[in-house]
Parts: C-alpha cells; structure tokens; sequence
C-alpha cells in the first residue's frame, strides 16, 4: 500500500469563455497536467463540468443526447490519450451518458486511472434532473492501495450510503458536486464530514462554480472541502 496519496480537488467556472468543444477540453487538459506536474496523484473536477460543451453544440431537440454523443464519442478518446499516466488519476466531473442498450440517460462520472477509463453514475436525482435515470451501484476502484468511491452531489446526503459501503474498506469518498446556494453547498459539505465520521474514511468535495446558459446548471455556487474521520492532527488549530 502507498504511504501517501496526494489528492488535489477542483473548482470550474462554466461561465461560458471557450469558443469550440476541443478548446474546452484542451483546457482541462492543460488544469489537470499541471496539477500532476505539481505533485497531484488523484485530481478531482466539479460535477456536470462537461455541460460547458452544451453551448457550444448546434442547437437540438435533444440537447442532453447530443451532449452525451459528442462527449463520450468525440472529447473522451482525447482526454484518455492526453491524461494517460502511469501512478496518476483524474476524476472528470460528470457529464450526461446516454445509454443506447436502455435508451436511458445517467448523470455519468468518467474516471481516468492510470489511462483506464472507469465510471460512476449518480444513485439519487435531484427533481430538475428529470431527463435523468438513476444508476444501480456504487463502484469502488482501487489506487496506490487505496479503495476510492465517487459520490456525486446528491447521493452524499442520503445516510443509507453509510450502511452501503460498511465493511468495504473504503479509504477516500470523492463528491463532485453543483450547487445554486450556499444552503445546498452547506448542507452536501455537512452530510461529507458525516460520511467521514460514519466510515472512518477520508471525503473530498469539488463544487462547480459560474453562469450558464443552460437551464441545468443555470447558476453555481460552491468551495472546495476536505473531511477526516479524526480532526486530532488540527487540535492545536483554533477552533473557529
């Protein structure tokens, strides 16, 4: 087992500053290397980062299936070449993923481990994810030794995802997020550090941030957090 994981999380502004979908896609390219280069391990982005793609796309009836068509088929190849490294990983937000076999649609979390490419789907929706299907499993993957859950957003706050992951060894939880308020921020960084406590295990919370002009993800709010199971190592801190 590793002795150390160096965990590096991520805000994005999807406030729209990109002209074209592969520039949006260079850009995360270039946020995450340079955090590896820096000393990260494991980085970790917002989620429904990918819906800065959306107004860049021509317009369709399907605006979610056009975006998980051109995501998966045309931006993922590039992001698996681009980010492919030996000992590093990246969590990439989430992105809608339409399922052709069901004809479903998940809010679909695209992990990058050393080039393997893995995935997460949110469990719980929140109501204006309606075009959305719930996914069936949390699938933990394992990395320097440790055993990782991604948690999207949402599914942090339901307490059934303690007794969930009991006795699975869990190290390290990691909550991309998006949040209109700074009440939704508190209350997913509130039920992170109960998760913490819960299992004994380390959490992470990245939340998205700007404007957009799609009515999913139309304002963003958020900061990043980081949650131990014990606060020991901060008792010399003050308190506040």
């Amino acid at each position: 087992m590793a002795d150390t994981l160096t965990l590096d999380l991520l805000t994005w502004d999807v406030t729209p500053i990109h002209t074209t979908p592969r520039e949006a896609t260079q850009a995360i390219i270039d946020f995450v290397t340079i955090s590896w280069d820096t000393g990260a391990d494991l980085v970790v982005l917002p989620e429904f980062t990918w819906m800065m793609l959306d107004p860049l796309l021509p317009v369709s009836a399907t605006p979610l299936q056009r975006l998980s068509s051109h995501f998966w088929q045309q931006e993922v190849p590039i992001l698996q070449r681009a980010l492919t490294r030996p000992g590093k990983a990246v969590v990439l937000g989430t992105c809608p993923f339409h399922d052709s076999a069901t004809g479903l649609l998940h809010n679909r979390a695209p992990i990058l481990r050393s080039g393997d490419l893995l995935h997460q789907d949110k469990l719980h929706l929140t109501p204006w994810e309606n075009a959305f299907s719930p996914g069936t499993a949390v699938n933990l993957f394992t990395f320097r030794g440790f055993t990782i859950a991604v948690i999207i957003c949402l599914d942090i706050e339901v307490p059934e995802l303690s007794v969930l992951l009991r006795g699975r060894g869990v190290d390290l939880i990691l909550c991309p997020s998006a949040t209109e308020t700074e009440l939704g921020t508190e209350r997913v960084d509130r039920c992170a550090s109960a998760r913490a406590v819960e299992l004994g295990c380390h959490v992470g919370v990245s939340h998205l941030l700007g404007r957009s002009p799609s009515d999913l993800i139309d304002a963003n709010v958020g900061r990043l957090a980081l949650y131990h199971p014990s606060q020991a190592p901060f008792s010399r801190a003050p308190r506040w």
